[in-house]
This record gives C-alpha cells, structure tokens and sequence, in this order.
C-alpha cells in the first residue's frame, strides 16, 4: 500500500523536474494549473487529505489543450467520487487513498473515472512503507536510485554532490504557442535537463467533485497499487504502481492515444526502487522535518555510513539554493492546518542545525 509519502522540492522544482517531450520532440515544462502553485506545500512527510503535486493532460482541464500537454495540479490525497452527494468529504465511508489495480474495474468509485481518461501521475521524492516486526513497525523510505548526471561530477573541495537549484533564477521554458511565461512577453527556449532530484512517478486516477450547495470543485486522487517487488515483499506485500521512464509516463497520461484497458497493462511491479530505514519519528503524521528521511542503523545507535542514494538525498535537502523550498516547508496550508489537529510549531533553529550538519562533506568509502 501507500499511505505516506514526501515531497520536499519547492512548486518552480516540481515543474522543472517534469521536463518532458511533447509528440513533435520538443522539450516542454509542464505548468501548474492557476493558484495550484501556492495551494501545494512540500513536506517531508505527507499524509491522506493532504495535497500533491499531480501530472495530468491539459485536455481535462481545456478541452482544444493537446492531449499530450501536461499541467500540474495540487490535488487532494484521498480520491472522492464526482457522484458523491454530501457537502462534507469527512463524510465518505471508506478510504480512497489506494486503489487495488487488479479491482479497479470492480469499484465505481476507481471504475468510472479510469473508463474517462482521469489518469493521473503522482509526485513524490519517494514513499514510506512500514515492515511488521515483533513488537514493532520499522518504517522505510523507498524512492528511485539516484544517479549524478555530466553537471554533477564535483570537484574534492566540493561539500555537495548535487547543484545549487534557486527558484529565483530564470529557466529556460517551451510554454504553449501564443502563451508566454508569467510577466514576461519574450519567448523562451526549451528548459535544459534536471539533474537534481529524480522524482518518484506512481500511477493514479483522479475525479472532480463540486459541492451540492455550491461551491469550488475538489480534484483529488488515489494512488493505484501493485503487489510487491521482490526486493521490497520484505517489508510490505503491496507497493504503489511506479511508471518507470518518460516513454511509461507518457502512455498512461495520454488517454487519447492509449485506451483504459491497455493503459493498465503498465501497472506492474518493478524491482527498480531502492529504499533505506528511517525513524519512528515519522510514524506521527504531524513530524515535519529532514530527520524524518534521515537513514537510520538498525543495529547501531551509530549513525551508518551513506549509501550513494541517501548522500544523494542527504545533499540534495541541503542544498544552500534550495531556501525557498526550506522555507515553505515551514509552512502548511489553511486547508491542511484546518483538516488537522492541534500540531506543534516545528523548530526553525533546529532544523538549520541540522541542515548544517547535513552540510559537512560525506564520508567516502
């Protein structure tokens, strides 16, 4: 199953790492659909209810967009059915947070927006997953093996692998013809290829609810699930359903040119994720912090030795351009805070000494 994810990269990150190629070959970055941008909120550690960032086809939103442009969107963790008639969502009767691929056809709530194109792509650094011990549940984060690409080879006086990213700079955008960027008029060329993060895609369908009494519609989602990968049946038996590569993300957004029932031959399971045990601190949805992806010994009380992967991550959340994605990680929404309990305020001075700690170089092998 799925019930658990992060996704720390500020809204500008997102849509640079979702860089694609459109049908004619040409370089695109997705947009975020209007206001979704600052309704989505990075965390470390997210829960149902709360919003993701999610790839879709323009055409749901625009009907003349081209079916394989894509737009981001903030969407609501927990599908609820465009049919369903109360005003109030803490109403539904059961969870729609994951969906069982092989009943998905089975369910109306999964069945009708599948058989209407609604697929969707969820975002994420990577998922938690918690293994059934003895006494206890030891949670994992399980997430795509990190690789540096030509621009990331560091010198030896370098602390970070991983480039310094600014959401203040300029990039290079291939926006929709007759659109530019927001408050700019020049065209723009095709964005150069990410080299931070590889963000984890995990297959979804979505559904739009509009209120009886009125009032803004909801898009929201659910994670479609797979049996276990070999190398993850120890720890669960069930896993998310990952789109492996741009050619696999882009036949399950494209309902025009893939039909439902060939879509979800895509949904299987892949041996290709790589994961590491984390704390327990993450077992409290409210737990808002780095150390909650920080790996963990389970044998020692000593903190291991980083594997390729985690130094990656470790770089990555460290990174000193990285502040407005640190900063709004403080933050939380008005929609969030009110479908939450009373959380205590996270600890900005203890979460830059820990950055800082994370900022000493690596230790090598």
């Amino acid at each position: 199953m799925c019930g658990r994810t992060a996704c720390t990269l500020a809204p500008d990150e997102v849509s640079r790492a979702c860089a694609y190629r459109d049908r004619g070959g040409q370089r695109r970055r997705p947009r975020w659909r209007d206001g979704d941008a600052d309704r989505y909120r990075p965390s470390y550690n997210k829960s149902p209810q709360s919003t993701s960032p999610v790839l879709v086809s323009h055409r749901h939103l625009e009907k003349n967009a081209p079916v394989d442009e894509r737009v981001l969107v903030s969407m609501r963790w927990g599908l609820i059915p465009a049919w369903f008639r109360e005003n109030d969502t803490g109403k539904m009767q059961y969870s729609t947070s994951n969906c069982r691929s092989e009943n998905i056809l089975e369910k109306k709530s999964y069945k009708d927006p599948l058989l209407k194109g609604q697929r969707c792509v969820i975002l994420a650094d990577g998922f938690y997953e918690w293994q059934r011990r003895e006494k206890e549940k030891q949670p994992f984060f399980i997430y795509f093996p990190q690789t540096k690409g030509p621009s990331q080879d560091k010198k030896e006086d370098q602390d970070d692998p991983m480039p310094p990213v600014c959401s203040e700079e300029k990039s290079n955008i291939l926006y929709p013809p007759g659109e530019t960027s927001p408050g700019s008029s020049e065209d723009r060329e095709a964005p150069s290829e990410w080299t931070g993060w590889r963000l984890l895609t995990m297959a979804g369908v979505f559904d739009c609810w509009t209120p009886p009494a009125g009032g803004e519609p909801l898009y929201s989602y659910s994670v479609i699930t797979v049996n276990a990968s070999p190398n993850l049946e120890s720890i669960h038996d069930r896993m998310p359903a990952i789109l492996d590569g741009e050619e696999e993300v882009r036949r399950w957004l494209d309902f025009g040119a893939v039909k439902s029932l060939d879509a979800l031959k895509l949904l299987q399971s892949k041996n290709t994720l790589t994961f590491h045990p984390v704390s327990s601190l993450v077992n409290n949805s409210r737990n808002n912090s780095p150390e909650c992806l920080q790996p963990v010994d389970l044998n020692r009380k000593k903190e291991p030795k980083p594997t390729a992967s985690s130094k990656m991550m470790m770089s990555w959340l460290s990174s000193s351009g990285s502040a407005k994605r640190k900063e709004s990680l403080t933050s939380e929404s008005k929609e969030e805070r009110d479908g939450r309990a009373e959380r205590t305020d996270a600890s900005v001075g203890a979460l830059q000494l820990w950055l800082q700690g994370a900022n000493k170089k690596p230790r090598t092998k």
